[in-house]
């Protein structure tokens, strides 16, 4: 199940979406974000992380990381 769901992630990144917990969850059925990212960078992929501002339901202000792939030259 954890190879599929870094597959998942990989492609989605690949098109160039950035990815954070919320997205990663109702988009792709991916719970553990953060897991999924350790283990494509262990892969060799050359992910970036950010932290991005996001309102929670409760009208709250919060951060969490988004992640990409970093742009190769």
């Amino acid at each position: 199940m954890k190879t599929n769901q870094c597959k998942r992630l990989l492609t989605y990144m690949e098109a160039g979406n950035v990815i954070d917990p919320l997205r990663s969850w109702t988009d792709l059925g991916i719970y553990r974000l953060a897991a999924r990212i350790h283990d494509l960078c262990n892969q060799g992929h050359p992910i970036q992380r950010s932290w991005i501002s996001v309102f929670n339901r409760y009208g709250e202000k919060i951060r969490v990381r988004a992640y990409f792939l970093a742009v190769q030259r």
